[in-house]
């Protein structure tokens, strides 16, 4: 793993602790996150929360 690499990946386990963190904080997060259906909903509405967790670390 490249040091670059490994700041993606530090980078997007920061960002879903921050999603963990608003889901038990927000009822209706939860909800929103539990109506997906597939990964690709969940890559959309995280988006729209301002996260950007659809790429995998080692993708340019």
């Amino acid at each position: 793993m490249t040091k670059k690499d490994l700041e993606k990946f530090k980078d997007k386990i920061e960002q879903l602790n921050k999603i963990l963190l608003l889901i038990e904080q927000s009822t209706d997060k939860k909800e929103e996150l539990c109506k997906c259906s597939n990964h690709e909903e969940v890559i959309k509405l995280t988006k729209s929360w301002g996260f950007e967790i659809g790429k995998r670390w080692g993708e340019s």
